[in-house]
């Protein structure tokens, strides 16, 4: 399974940012089944996940995110969003959505955030 993450760009510290992630077709009809993550990897660093919404909707934020990020899907538009605020330099990273656990990874977006 890949998932498609999409609209990181540039942003001064403090702004915000929506990311969108869209399942692919061929899993359309399971979608609603899955536990959701975004991941980020930022430069010489190890991807790491950052939130995940299960199928029922219950978001989990890693502490570093936790209060700043917040987690949505939509299950009729086979969408998962990922809302950022009050960003700072250091979520600087190319962002990516998948399954928890994760299959194969599809293209990141990438977010900088300038200070």
């Amino acid at each position: 399974v890949q998932l498609q993450a999409s609209g990181g760009g540039l942003v001064q510290a403090g702004g915000s940012l929506r990311l969108s992630c869209l399942a692919p077709r061929s899993i359309t009809s399971v979608f609603n089944m899955y536990t959701i993550g975004w991941y980020r990897q930022a430069p010489g660093k190890e991807r790491e996940l950052v939130a995940t919404i299960t199928s029922a909707r219950t978001p989990n934020y890693a502490n570093s995110v936790k209060g700043r990020f917040t987690i949505s899907r939509d299950n009729s538009q086979k969408k998962v969003w990922l809302r950022m605020s009050s960003l700072e330099p250091e979520d600087t990273a190319v962002y990516y959505c998948n399954t928890d656990p994760p299959g194969r990874w599809g293209q990141g977006t990438l977010v900088t955030v300038s200070s």
